[in-house]
């Protein structure tokens, strides 16, 4: 089959978008890539395209258990032969993941980072043809990269034992000019095709709001959009729980996800939210990688996140089928004490040396502080993040809070604030 047919087959669309197929041939021609698309642009298929052309399996590196099985269950259901291997198999599971990989069953695995170090996954790969390597978050293994995580750091020295060098692919939603320079020379690709596909989304509005009574703001824009699917991102579990019951004591459709529920809830709550059986997800950041819903027309963000990148991939998470959709982070004081607590304890991972450890904490706080720049900007929102990306943008955007807001914004301010 063509890249197009595999990808009707599989995917039942008729085009690529914007990059994807210069990526695909890329790495259909032997040649390493770094892509860096924001959430939405369809970074997937980028990787699973080739994988399913290749003669050999393909090994996904994904940081998240929970990223895993999302990703594999959308794949199984489009009937693309998928598996992962991760902490939550059995031995019995994890042995006939391995087995039917190298009968050619499953042509793509997705693994952690730190399952590569292990001796029997090791003498797997050995035996089994490996035609491609794509690292998803790429930006993991950068220690500028807002999710620093060292496992990611070994994938070269996994790389290098290999009989034969497989392509290798690095994809991310976000990256710095540093975080990408890091990626290419840490994971050691070959003279890379790199693209990026440019961080814009002009369907999305962004923007910040200051009141004086967050809880009572956010339930009136609540109100205004009841009718709307979307996602309410919160920065601790207690606030999403807290949340969640304010709004459906108040009648609204919502649920919860957070780290601290049990599993079968969690794929509940997330099943129930993609079916549109209820209409608001309130969430931490745990929510939201893998999920491809293309209806979210608004993503709040109840608390100030702890860096850009993390606030410009969940936010993106709003629109992605391109009609218009809002991104409003409600800010307060208290938020950047809750910020600067959780960016502490961002050193505290028990793989870094006390030097590492030291260097994300100090690059997180430097993060942070261009966080907490955005929520106090006068000029446009939209040409701030674009700047911080490394991207240029004249002029205000007209579709941001400080370059423009609507009449009912005006009025719903003056109602709460007094």
């Amino acid at each position: 089959m063509t890249k197009l047919e595999t990808l009707y087959k599989y995917y039942g669309y008729a085009s690529f978008r914007s990059a994807q197929e210069t990526l695909i041939d890329a790495q259909l021609s032997g040649r390493d890539v770094l892509g860096v698309m924001p959430t939405g642009a369809g970074k997937s298929i980028c990787f699973q395209i080739p994988a399913l052309m290749l003669s050999g399996a393909t090994l996904v590196v994904s940081p998240l258990i929970s990223l895993m099985k999302d990703q594999v269950s959308q794949l199984r259901n489009g009937q693309v032969p998928a598996a992962f291997i991760n902490s939550s198999l059995t031995a019995q599971q994890y042995r006939e993941v391995l087995k039917r990989t190298g009968e050619g069953r499953y042509k793509i695995i997705y693994v952690a980072p730190e399952r590569l170090e292990t001796e029997d996954f090791l003498r797997f790969a050995l035996e089994t043809p490996i035609s491609l390597i794509a690292v998803d978050e790429a930006h993991c293994v950068s220690q500028w990269g807002q999710d620093f995580r060292p496992s990611y750091l070994r994938i070269d020295t996994f790389v290098k034992k290999l009989k034969k060098r497989p392509v290798l692919g690095a994809f991310t939603a976000t990256a710095t000019g540093d975080v990408k320079s890091d990626i290419v020379r840490l994971l050691d690709l070959k003279d890379p095709l790199s693209l990026t596909t440019g961080f814009d989304r002009p369907n999305l509005y962004f923007g910040v709001e200051k009141p004086k009574n967050k809880s009572a703001y956010f339930h009136e824009m609540i109100s205004h959009r009841s009718d709307m699917c979307g996602v309410v991102y919160c920065s601790t579990r207690k606030a999403v729980d807290s949340v969640t019951a304010e709004l459906r004591r108040r009648g609204i459709s919502a649920s919860r996800y957070h780290a601290g529920l049990e599993d079968a809830e969690r794929r509940l709550n997330q099943d129930e939210f993609i079916q549109n059986k209820i209409t608001v997800m309130v969430a931490t950041n745990a929510f939201g990688m893998g999920i491809d819903k293309p209806d979210v027309r608004y993503v709040i963000h109840y608390n100030m996140p702890k860096n850009l990148e993390s606030y410009y991939q969940e936010a993106g998470r709003a629109g992605r089928d391109g009609k218009p959709s809002e991104c409003i982070l409600l800010f307060s004081n208290e938020d950047i004490r809750t910020a600067e607590f959780l960016t502490l304890g961002s050193g505290n991972n028990t793989e870094l040396t006390e030097v590492q450890r030291r260097n994300v904490r100090h690059r997180d706080s430097l993060r942070l502080d261009k966080m907490i720049r955005y929520c106090e900007v006068e000029s446009c929102l939209r040409s701030y993040v674009l700047k911080y990306f490394g991207e240029k943008q004249k002029g205000g955007c007209g579709n941001c809070s400080n370059c423009n807001r609507p009449d009912w914004w005006t009025l719903l301010k003056r109602k709460l604030r007094g």
